[in-house]
């Protein structure tokens, strides 16, 4: 029986230091994993950096090898709704029983550390030394990881990837990573092991240098999206899109990907070829990927909060973009899957993000945008950010409500409302993580609550 409960725990969590700054170090968790036998050592890891498109990827990676047979582990950041999502076993969010468990298997550990460092454990270090925990106590037979922030001093790089996945880079958290897409190559092609194999989505060509060059001080092996794999043919589907990947050992056809949008497929394409690479790509492990598999595998895939449909009537979509490169592919998919008019932007955003430039990605798309701020603190508050959608929309297609509720309400109000007169009203809530999550909780039916309905 656990002293704690779930909510304890969390706060527990909480109070450590927060997982937005970096202390550019790997000695606190490394003291940590070692006091703890090394857990991360006890199952091969796929590793993931890159700026957008980590989760969905990983997401996609573990689908294909739950399909294959094997038993995974996935850890992945921010949560949308509950930290738990973070550490998932089989595909599903750890308990909260086994959550407080694995808390209190560690928790003596993380005194023994607190006080032999100048600073304590973070957030980041300790739930990434979780997500190792339960994983090695499963066990799993492959744990899909992505990093928190960056690559080289990210808690997970502790890890190392038999296969390291590097998706699309270009600038966020700059006043961490750096001021340009070279700079923070160099910071995420640390997750690159010698002797593993380095997955390349594409890049631009001075990006794919830095990791190419990565990739040849550690003598690792290479896969690059465009020329050893890559998408080869897409179209718009129900619920969807039909694509054809190249893929390390082979070629597949006709794939359905319950997912809108160009990245997805691309996002696809990546996540093939990381589990071609862990499997070997070779004649030996041809019969665990076959073009069943992947159709299968693709099919089960969901990722929540990325463009994802929460409401019909007006239709409602939830995304997790937060900068200018995830919000411009938004912007592009929701052109291409939907035809809404008008579309309604709800949009929450983070302080220290680039705000101009995700407001402008949305502008040509929206009819008029509601703004409003979420529960975190780092949050830019309604007010501030309806002066900066002013100087992008213009006055009169800027809407304030400081409260998310009612700017959902303020957002469906104004697409049914104007569907009448124009077609087929939507509305678009976006601009931040937590924005994302915050919404779905207030929009998605749980299973349990549609039972007792």
């Amino acid at each position: 029986m656990s002293d704690l409960t779930y909510a304890e725990v969390s706060a527990k969590l909480q109070a450590r230091w927060p997982e937005n700054k970096m202390d550019p170090t790997l000695e606190r968790v490394q003291r940590l994993t070692e006091l703890l036998g090394d857990p991360q050592k006890a199952y091969p890891v796929v590793h993931l950096t890159g700026t957008n498109g980590k989760t969905s990827t990983a997401r996609m990676i573990d689908s294909l090898l739950r399909e294959a047979g094997l038993r995974t582990g996935r850890f992945t950041s921010p949560h949308l709704e509950t930290v738990r999502e973070r550490i998932t076993l089989g595909g599903e969010p750890i308990s909260e029983q086994r959550f407080v468990e694995t808390y209190e298997e560690i928790a003596p550990y993380l005194d023994v550390v607190d006080s032999e460092q100048e600073h304590p454990l973070s957030f980041f270090e300790v739930i990434t030394a979780m997500a190792f925990a339960a994983f090695a106590d499963a066990p799993v037979d492959v744990a899909i990881i992505e990093v928190g922030l960056g690559g080289t001093w990210d808690a997970t790089n502790v890890a190392d990837g038999v296969v390291s996945v590097i998706t699309p880079i270009a600038v966020d958290h700059a006043h961490i990573l750096g001021a340009d897409p070279v700079t923070i190559a160099g910071e995420k092609s640390g997750i690159i092991k010698p002797g593993g194999t380095a997955v390349l989505a594409q890049q631009s060509l001075d990006v794919l240098e830095v990791l190419q060059r990565r990739v040849a001080q550690v003598g690792a092996q290479v896969a690059r999206e465009g020329l050893e794999f890559g998408v080869t043919s897409r179209s718009v589907a129900v619920g969807g899109q039909l694509i054809s990947i190249k893929g390390l050992a082979g070629e597949y056809e006709d794939i359905f990907l319950p997912l809108h949008g160009e990245y997805q497929a691309h996002n696809a394409a990546t996540a093939l070829a990381a589990v071609e690479a862990l499997l070997g790509a070779t004649e030996q492990t041809e019969g665990r990927v076959t073009a069943e598999v992947v159709q299968a595998g693709f099919a089960e895939t969901t990722s929540p909060g990325r463009m994802e449909v929460v409401r019909t009537g007006p239709t409602v979509i939830v995304d997790a973009a937060h900068n200018p490169h995830g919000a411009e592919a938004t912007a592009a998919t929701v052109s291409e899957a939907f035809a809404f008019n008008p579309l309604i932007g709800v949009v929450g955003v983070m302080r220290d993000k680039d705000v101009y430039g995700v407001l402008e990605a949305y502008e040509p798309i929206m009819e008029t945008i509601v703004v409003t701020r979420n529960s975190f603190e780092r949050s830019m508050p309604a007010e501030e950010l309806g002066e900066i959608a002013a100087e992008v929309f213009g006055e009169d297609r800027v809407v304030v409500r400081p409260n998310l509720v009612d700017a959902i309400d303020e957002g469906l109000r104004l697409a049914e409302q104007d569907a009448i007169a124009f077609g087929s009203g939507g509305v678009l809530i976006t601009g931040s993580v937590i924005t994302a999550g915050e919404a779905r909780k207030l929009l998605v039916r749980k299973p349990k609550e549609a039972e007792q309905r």
